[in-house]
């Protein structure tokens, strides 16, 4: 074959450009293995977010351990009843003199009161019924009119006739009404004095919830 021949054939000779059927059921296959990992591969992308790189802090063996919580503080004790306050004089509705000390060992219920006051005759009713079912385990009921001793002698008795009181009925002095009630004069007001002499409720004035909730201070009172 001369040169001029030689070209012709090479011309028809299949080059990289040129797919034969080998070539493509070649790569045909290859396909076939890669494109189901490229597809698994960009869904679990989708799905996933794939988190950023962190840098860890180092630790210290020799830091000291995190301080523990505080511990949950304990309610604050309740007030004692002011020493001259429990040996102050009484006088009660009969002339017999008394002092709030004689009722340490019990428990006992103070009520500021006086027969002018309209909540006053709300509250002492159930402080009757009170009475009648504590006393016998160790409650004593003290009431101490805010009136004067003079003038008022015959109403509070009247009074407790009146309304069948079978507790003492006394007056309430200077030296035992102000320090206990520190200024807010409203009545009526109920204390609520432990058998160590601790002040452990106050109430001032009279709802209708109350009943329930002196039962309950005295119930946990006598615990």
């Amino acid at each position: 074959m001369d040169s001029e021949m030689l070209a012709k054939l090479k011309e028809l000779q299949p080059d990289e450009k040129v797919w034969t059927r080998g070539r493509i059921m070649s790569v045909a296959a290859r396909l076939a293995v890669i494109l189901p990992l490229a597809i698994v591969s960009y869904h679990i992308g989708g799905l996933v977010p794939v988190a950023a790189a962190t840098t860890p802090n180092p630790v210290n063996a020799n830091a000291s351990a995190p301080a523990p919580a505080p511990a949950v503080t304990a309610a604050p004790p309740a007030p004692d009843l002011p020493p001259a306050v429990s040996v102050a004089p009484l006088k009660d509705v009969n002339g017999s003199p008394f002092k709030l000390a004689d009722f340490f060992g019990k428990v006992a219920v103070v009520n500021f009161w006086a027969t002018w006051c309209g909540p006053c005759r709300r509250e002492i009713p159930e402080l009757v019924k009170l009475h009648k079912e504590f006393q016998s385990r160790g409650v004593e009921i003290v009431g101490l009119s805010t009136e004067n001793p003079e003038a008022s002698a015959e109403k509070v008795r009247k009074f407790m006739q009146d309304f069948q009181i079978d507790y003492r009925i006394g007056w309430a002095p200077v030296e035992v009404a102000a320090p206990l009630m520190q200024g807010h004069d409203a009545i009526p007001q109920i204390f609520v004095i432990s058998r160590d002499g601790r002040i452990l409720k106050r109430f001032v004035g009279f709802s209708a919830s109350y009943t329930s909730q002196l039962k309950q201070v005295l119930e946990d009172a006598l615990k």
